[in-house]
């Protein structure tokens, strides 16, 4: 099973994928992750490989490559980032997480020590320029939900709850695989 775990900024993408590689034995790769493997690849620290990946496009480039071969090519993972359900073309699951800006500028204020203005200013910004650069590089439209299977607000759920149904949805894909054998 491959699926995918996509959502905004403080959307709740990282909680649902931990729930669900616990839950279900699968191994988890994010973007985070990557992020941290490319810096280590080219021998800079965080901050720096961040620097670094602000002033040079081909950062984002190799984070959704790289995202997108390990995914791919792995059995049994879930792949979580802004871009990994439009990535692994063969994901067997895309879910997208939603939440309303106030919810999730709370999250990230609290997550981050920033006061929740400031957390909602910054939300908005790294949305927009996450957006202009989606379109530019892939010609993604980053609001465009069609490419999932799922999507659900992790503002009206909390992380059990997402999990319960998602469970449900790998449930039921298991005995529709069982059913065309």
């Amino acid at each position: 099973m491959r699926i995918t775990i996509s959502g905004p900024p403080g959307s709740g993408t990282t909680s649902l994928a931990r729930y669900l590689a616990g839950k279900h034995g699968l191994a988890l790769i994010s973007a985070g992750e990557v992020f941290r493997q490319l810096a280590k690849e080219h021998g800079m620290e965080l901050a720096e490989f961040g620097q670094f990946a602000e002033s040079d496009p081909s950062v984002d480039r190799m984070i959704d490559a790289r995202q997108k071969e390990i995914g791919e090519a792995s059995d049994n993972i879930i792949v979580e980032g802004r871009l990994s359900g439009r990535m692994v073309e063969n994901a067997d699951l895309r879910i997208w997480l939603s939440a309303s800006l106030s919810c999730r500028a709370k999250r990230i204020a609290g997550r981050d020590g920033m006061d929740e203005e400031g957390a909602r200013i910054y939300t908005e910004n790294r949305q927009r320029s996450e957006s202009t650069r989606y379109r530019n590089y892939y010609g993604i439209d980053i609001d465009d939900l069609s490419p999932y299977d799922i999507v659900l607000s992790s503002g009206t759920f909390g992380v059990d709850a997402l999990g319960a149904i998602v469970d449900t949805v790998i449930a039921c894909l298991a005995r529709q695989r069982e059913g065309a054998r």
